[in-house]
């Protein structure tokens, strides 16, 4: 079972990162089934959200596929398109001059270690039909973190 928005919300404020974040304000925070159409409705509540913020980054569109890619993780991998199993998506503003976005991802799959996933750059994972969510989030973010035994990802963009 996931923990509530809240323990997702205080787990966040008091871990470390190059944030601050002392200075985090939680913007938007939902809990959806793994289903794909949960997935694309929650992205564009997510993304409205963040256009509204005085720390989006002026790439946006690179923070628009990142999110994408990390709720198809946890949808398709995580939680392996189980409606029964849950995923919170949350939203963090640290507004300050030099602030920037985090965005939270947490699934209630087993987990995984990132560092064993193929480099889809490889030949051999060229033709490959996954593999390319992390590779595309380390591009598109400036920080990409896993934590619970890869069951959740902190994404974060900082303005420039």
């Amino acid at each position: 079972m996931l923990d509530s928005t809240n323990e997702l919300q205080t787990s966040l404020a008091v871990a470390s990162g190059p944030l601050r974040r002392d200075k985090l304000v939680s913007k938007f925070c939902e809990v959806i089934p793994s289903t794909l159409d949960a997935l694309d409705a929650v992205h564009d509540k997510v993304m409205t959200v963040v256009q509204s913020l005085p720390c989006v980054p002026e790439e946006f569109e690179d923070v628009a596929v990142a999110l994408r890619e990390a709720l198809a993780n946890a949808v398709l991998h995580g939680n392996q398109n189980d409606p029964a199993k849950r995923v919170v998506v949350a939203c963090f503003c640290e507004c300050e001059a030099n602030g920037g976005l985090l965005l939270v991802v947490r699934d209630e799959g087993a987990g995984f270690n990132p560092s064993e996933v193929p480099d889809p750059t490889q030949a051999e994972c060229i033709d490959s039909e996954h593999g390319r969510g992390i590779f595309l989030m380390r591009q598109f973010m400036d920080d990409v973190r896993y934590r619970k035994g890869g069951r959740e990802v902190e994404i974060r963009k900082r303005r420039k």
